[in-house]
């Protein structure tokens, strides 16, 4: 889902958007075009002052963005994702939402968020998009004894990964890093640039953390520091080598959401700071809510919302999900971060030139089950698209309204049984727990 609020000359080239299933269940919409990569115009400030005023080219900058509901599974260290991130493709930017990355249990939502699952995605994430920093390395394999100790197998694919002692999702973050990223500079604004070349220091001085006046730091609160099980990490030596580099993750309870770009264009971003906002039990819990990331591109600002909104197809389910964007949209604030005087650095989602809002809507079908099934025997996309809820409440104004929605040309994603293509209504004889596909 896009909004675009940028000026006229720089409007979005959006084509087609599609959803992909993978063995995971059921998961939400993916946006992302048929063919390529969302290919999105910047303006990019060359950084010369004439006359007090910035010149500027317009770029285009070939984005992918992604969504998955795994259902609670951990994934397999043999995963491969080149197809799902379409890797031949080489874009700019991946951005990656996942929901249910640990069950939503009792213990994950009250007690300790855990955040194995999400380094294991990390590595898995890496191995696609840096290929050639994992040739002929190979991975530590758990030996077959009583003992927790680990074994080098010296015989192994090149995309293999490393299997390291606990460490937090932070220190495990940094493994995928590029030496570029380690000097990422919180502010990149133009006026700021040219201070640092005259005065000749690699930081912006404008930046820096003072809590005091209301500013963050956003090295300062980066990933959790909860312990994991970290499966997986760049072998070592080999950062240099990254073509993409991790510049932020961050997860909420079963919400987590990953930021990729080409290691060459990381001097261009800017800004880069989150926003959570929990709307699950009783409103206030984080098994559902949103995970929104906002960041610059030159002189474009972006801003991703990766959510899981409420859950039910029971009638006026739908009014949930509406509030949970209604509250999402009202109560996300990113931190201030740029002192820059004057600066127009967006706190807002709506205030972005650029906002992809992604995950599992969770927005249903407004049909019976089996005119939902004799639809889709008949592959009549457009009959059950008159009948998606999310659809109806665009339509209507209620939710998302000025926003745009790629066309959908596919089947519904949710909800299959695991590691399969078969719908999990098909194997459930109990109307209570079948569920009616849905996007």
């Amino acid at each position: 889902m896009l909004y675009d609020d940028a000026d006229a000359d720089l409007q979005s080239f959006i084509h087609k958007f599609l959803s992909m299933k993978m063995n995971s269940g059921d998961e939400g919409k993916v946006l992302k075009n048929s063919h390529d990569p969302t290919e999105i115009q910047v303006a990019g400030g060359i950084g010369v002052l004439d006359s007090m005023a910035i010149s500027h080219e317009v770029q285009s900058l070939r984005v992918f963005t992604a969504t998955w509901n795994v259902g609670g599974k951990s994934p397999s260290s043999d995963l491969d994702l080149d197809n799902l991130l379409q890797v031949h493709n080489q874009s700019d930017l991946y951005i990656l939402g996942f929901q249910e990355i640990v069950p939503l249990n009792a213990g994950n939502v009250l007690v300790i968020e855990d955040n194995g699952s999400a380094a294991k995605w990390l590595s898995l994430i890496s191995q696609s998009l840096n290929k050639s920093a994992y040739i002929n390395y190979c991975p530590l394999k758990r030996t077959n004894t009583n003992t927790n100790s680990y074994s080098l197998e010296r015989k192994c694919s090149g995309s293999s990964s490393i299997f390291l002692q606990r460490t937090s999702l932070k220190s495990a973050s940094r493994s995928f890093r590029s030496e570029s990223r380690r000097r990422f500079k919180s502010c990149n604004c133009p006026i700021m640039e040219l201070e640092r070349k005259s005065y000749g220091r690699d930081s912006c001085f404008a930046c820096q953390k003072s809590k005091s006046n209301g500013f963050e730091d956003p090295s300062s609160s980066e990933e959790d520091d909860a312990v994991v099980d970290a499966r997986a990490a760049v072998p070592p030596g080999k950062n240099q080598h990254l073509k993409y580099s991790l510049i932020k993750s961050k997860q909420m309870v079963g919400i987590f959401v990953t930021i990729w770009v080409k290691k060459e264009l990381i001097p261009y971003i800017g800004h880069l700071r989150t926003s959570c906002i929990s709307r699950g039990i009783l409103g206030y819990l984080g098994n559902k809510g949103c995970i929104s990331v906002s960041m610059t591109f030159k002189q474009t600002s972006f801003c991703f919302v990766s959510s899981h909104l409420a859950s039910g197809e029971k009638e006026g389910d739908e009014r949930r999900r509406n509030l949970d964007v209604i509250e999402i949209l009202k109560s996300t604030q990113f931190p201030k971060i740029c002192r820059t005087q004057n600066a127009n650095v967006p706190e807002r989602i709506l205030d972005h030139d650029r906002v992809i809002w992604l995950g599992d809507l969770n927005y249903r079908i407004a049909l019976s089950y089996h005119e939902t099934k004799k639809l889709l025997e008949q592959n009549d996309w457009d009959a059950l698209l008159n009948k998606d809820q999310l659809k109806i409440e665009r339509e209507a104004g209620r939710v998302f309204e000025g926003w745009k929605e790629g066309k959908i040309f596919f089947p519904p994603t949710y909800k299959y049984s695991y590691n399969s293509d078969m719908y999990a209504g098909d194997t459930i004889t109990s109307k209570s727990k079948r569920r009616t596909p849905a996007w």
